[in-house]
């Protein structure tokens, strides 16, 4: 699919042959199809506003469906719009005309320019070369943001219903230059589980030392511990489990070009192991909870 298009699904689900594991994949930030009067309304070049794109997560994570859970990616791009945000998270700097009183005008990621309608991609560039229609910016998360959550929950509650739990893995990526603060540590892999409140500690665990197993350098939470969807999918006591995953872009893509490497695929294939062997940890702990239970 070319990253530049007029037409496109907006979204779509992966679906597995049989869906035989308790989980749920997630990609909301690779989308690399840019509607043409989007780039017409940016200040910034095709190349420039890619630079918030979690690049190819989706395909690094795309085996899901070969071990039975369904896949949702995200088609449109994070800096259109970004679902792992409150629907309303919104920046008034942006838009010409009032928003509605039930938007979130002072959250830090409004602030940051990262809300649900950002107003920059990394590092600080300004995305449109002039304010929005504030019906454009509600168009957009009645059209897509709300539809997308909808899709969403009816993944994770189908999960939960077929399995009496759900494992929620929301799959992203972050710039090489991350460094772990006051040292110069460089996480390729971060897991967030909201400081223990998104999922359980016995399954942030397990993919952690998984993770360190297969040669990744893994840490928790720091400096990302998940954000919209982790929180406000992730439940534990109610068996709905939700972990956030980043993966150090520069593992597998060259950022000044944005073109795959030659590591990609090993990337690929060790996230595949990893995925593949979680499956079999929440299996067992799944047994060990009913069992306790009885």
């Amino acid at each position: 699919m070319d990253w530049v298009t007029g037409e496109y699904e907006l979204f779509e689900v992966h679906e597995p042959t049989v869906h035989s594991i308790p989980f749920v994949y997630n990609s909301p930030h690779s989308g690399r199809c840019y509607p043409v009067s989007f780039l017409e309304s940016s200040r910034l070049n095709a190349y420039e506003i890619r630079r918030s794109e979690d690049h190819f997560v989706d395909e690094l994570f795309s085996s899901a469906t070969e071990i039975g859970a369904p896949l949702l990616k995200a088609n449109f791009p994070r800096a259109y719009l970004d679902v792992n945000r409150e629907p309303y998270e919104l920046d008034q700097r942006m838009f010409d005309g009032a928003l509605p009183s039930y938007a979130n005008i002072g959250s830090m990621r409004v602030a940051g320019g990262l809300g649900t309608v950002p107003r920059i991609v990394a590092e600080n560039m300004d995305i449109y070369a002039h304010r929005l229609p504030v019906d454009e910016g509600i168009h957009r998360i009645e059209s897509i943001y709300k539809p997308y959550h909808a899709c969403l929950r009816k993944l994770v509650s189908r999960t939960h219903a077929s399995f009496g739990m759900a494992v929620l893995i929301d799959c992203h990526s972050m710039p090489g230059n991350i460094r772990l603060t006051g040292s110069n540590i460089r996480p390729d892999i971060i897991i967030g589980d909201r400081y223990g409140t998104s999922a359980s500690a016995e399954i942030s665990r397990a993919a952690l030392y998984l993770l360190e197993e297969l040669g990744f350098t893994a840490v928790c939470n720091k400096p990302y511990a998940g954000g919209f969807i982790t929180e406000h999918y992730g439940r534990p006591v109610r068996s709905l489990h939700a972990l956030q995953i980043e993966v150090n872009r520069a593992l597998y893509v060259d950022e000044k070009t944005l073109v795959k490497t030659a590591e990609f695929y090993a990337v690929q294939s060790a996230l595949d192991t990893f995925m593949r062997q979680l499956a079999m940890f929440v299996s067992e702990y799944a047994n060990d909870m009913a069992f306790a239970a009885e």
